[in-house]
């Protein structure tokens, strides 16, 4: 555990972690466009949301967090599958934890929706970091 808090995998976390900040306002923004302004239902919501937050990640990733890597140099494609691959597992715990939050604890007011959905993306955060550093880019 100190050597994941360490040197450089710090540095990688706090860009991440900037990085991810960025792409969960644009999932927080799109998600609430999409419930509110749209009237979407939330999980379609969640889901087209995810869509936006997940791309920005990607590529704010690329550009920030793990520019150094050779992992796909050369076969962007495979990058692409491997990032939404991974995301669509981070999707499936905030569907669940979407649907904790909105169907059994019935957090249903836009309000509460948009906070549950903060929460959820806080959670689901750590799994994204994790994978991306020790699966998807790891040297």
């Amino acid at each position: 555990m100190i050597k994941l808090l360490s040197g450089e995998n710090l540095k990688q976390f706090i860009s991440y972690f900037f990085v991810g900040g960025i792409a969960a306002v644009v999932e927080w923004i799109m998600f609430w466009l999409f419930a509110t302004v749209v009237s979407f239902d939330y999980m379609l919501a969640t889901v087209l949301a995810f869509v936006f937050s997940t791309t920005a990640n990607m590529v704010l990733g690329k550009i920030f967090t793990f520019r150094d890597n050779k992992t796909f140099k050369g076969k962007v494609f495979k990058e692409i599958i491997a990032i939404f691959g991974v995301s669509a597992i981070g999707l499936v715990f905030n569907m669940g934890l979407m649907y904790i939050f909105v169907s059994v604890l019935g957090m249903r007011s836009d309000l509460l929706m948009t906070c549950a959905k903060v929460v959820a993306t806080g959670i689901v955060f750590i799994w994204n970091f994790l994978i991306r550093k020790f699966v998807i880019y790891k040297n």
